[in-house]
């Protein structure tokens, strides 16, 4: 029997994985590991059994030991990086689900690598910032990195049917977001409450801000660039607003291939923990008799510029996609908290992109000092 650690296993992605075990019922949960969300991992270690759990929170990780040693439940509780690790490496493991959000899922990564351990790649910051770091190890530990984001997953699927042939470009499909249409004048005033209104998808609350803002379909072509070995002018965006189509390949005879379906992140969920093979889901089906056209529209990178910022990143490389990300995820905390607008978002991206001195081939080290200082340096920015 496979058997899987989480890492992130409350979150959205995390929660869905445990929906598909517990569909299948042949996976083995060895490992869970959480932020500091114990209520609901109490019930995940009731349900699954699992030999080790992380809280990254030491505080919580000892109220949560308190209360299994009360139960007489066995399951060893960790804490900190350390802990994560920890669940990521542990021996029983074949495959690591990585659903953290943020650049914390880095280093638990290049560690269950090294490990042997295959990857089931929820985490975009990964590659996005340390893609130069994660892909050459896992060729050289003959690690298999298997997508679990929707649009990835599509284009992995797509290439199953590819013999061996390279695909001459990857058509990325974004939704457009909740915005689509709509210009920047009409941007200024969005609240949080109306930029986690997507209208497909059911996400986490800063993966459905990024698409709000486009900032995740740039991450995704940063992504694409490392797990599909090509270059950043061989990946085009296309919006997608009905979200069938996932993603697409192209030949260099102009066959496009497409993988479609109903939204729903349990398949490239399910996908990865069973690849090569495919299992039975009963779940909604993509009806064409229903469907009476495709959209398909061109990016508005002039409302919506952080497409265009996450290509000029990608094109210079280095620590530049580190920024890029880092900034990001300190802006829409901010923007979360109300203390900067909407637009501050790409703003704040834009300018320290602008003023950051390139660090070419970061290491591991660097990439996280580049994190922590802009961290401290933009702790006290606010536009409100």
């Amino acid at each position: 029997m496979k058997s899987v650690s989480i890492l992130g296993s409350t979150g959205s992605i995390g929660t869905q994985t445990l929906d598909v075990i517990r569909q299948n019922g042949d996976v083995n949960v060895s490992a869970l590991a959480v932020n500091s969300n114990i209520e609901l991992l109490h019930k995940q270690i009731l349900e699954f059994s699992p030999a080790m759990v992380c809280v990254y929170s030491e505080e919580k990780a000892k109220e949560l030991s308190g209360i299994l040693k009360e139960e007489g439940i066995k399951c060893e509780v960790t804490s900190g990086m350390e802990g994560l690790i920890a669940c990521a490496c542990l021996d029983e493991v074949d495959i690591v689900v990585t659903a953290f959000v943020g650049m914390i899922g880095i280093r638990p990564t290049l560690e269950a690598i090294n490990a042997g351990k295959d990857i089931a790649l929820a985490n975009k910051e990964t590659l996005v910032t340390a893609g130069h770091l994660i892909m050459p190890l896992a060729k050289e530990r003959n690690v298999k990195i298997l997508p679990v984001d929707s649009e990835h997953s599509a284009i992995f699927q797509c290439l199953q049917g590819a013999q061996g042939n390279r695909p001459a470009k990857i058509l990325l499909t974004a939704s457009g977001g909740p915005f689509r249409g709509k210009k920047r004048s009409e941007l200024v005033n969005i609240r949080p409450e109306d930029a986690l209104k997507h209208p497909n998808w059911s996400m986490g609350r800063k993966i459905t801000i990024d698409s709000s803002t486009m900032v995740n379909k740039g991450l995704e072509v940063m992504e694409a660039k490392w797990l599909f070995d090509v270059g950043p002018d061989d990946i085009e965006v296309v919006i997608q607003p009905q979200s069938i189509i996932h993603s697409m390949i192209e030949f260099t005879d102009g066959a496009v291939i497409a993988q479609m379906g109903v939204p729903d992140m349990k398949l490239p969920i399910q996908y990865a923990l069973y690849y090569p093979e495919r299992r039975e889901r009963t779940a909604e089906r993509l009806d064409f008799s229903k469907l009476s056209s495709i959209v398909i529209d061109k990016p508005d990178n002039e409302n919506f510029p952080a497409l265009s910022l996450a290509y000029e990143a990608i094109r210079t490389g280095g620590s530049l996609p580190t920024v890029y990300n880092a900034v990001n995820e300190i802006a829409v905390d901010k923007f979360l908290k109300g203390s900067i607008g909407y637009l501050d978002i790409t703003e704040m991206i834009a300018k320290a992109m602008d003023s950051h001195k390139l660090i070419m081939n970061p290491s591991l080290p660097e990439i996280l000092e580049l994190e922590n200082k802009l961290k401290h340096d933009l702790s006290g920015f606010s536009t409100r």
